[in-house]
């Protein structure tokens, strides 16, 4: 299964597969296979990406259309990461 959506966050970020899989902690290779569904996304990887996107993790899978904020504790900020 792709992950569009995710795909789609993270371009319309202006994050490359590189910067983000830097900022999970992932080899970008692996973040890729996630991405593309080659592989399935850990939990806490989709925890994390769902607080960097300020999203609700139904609005990342696609299970809801609505883009409601994240409501657990971000661990990565999207102002942390226009700093590295």
């Amino acid at each position: 299964m792709k992950f569009q959506r995710v795909e789609n966050l993270r371009i319309d970020h202006d994050i490359t597969i590189k910067e983000i899989s830097s900022k999970l902690g992932l080899n970008r290779d692996v973040y890729a296979r996630y991405e593309k569904g080659v592989r399935q996304f850990p939990i806490d990887v989709i925890i994390k990406l769902a607080g960097y996107f300020d999203v609700s993790i139904d609005y990342l899978l696609g299970v809801s259309d609505v883009s409601e904020h994240f409501k657990g504790q971000r661990e990565i900020r999207w102002e942390d990461s226009k700093k590295a």
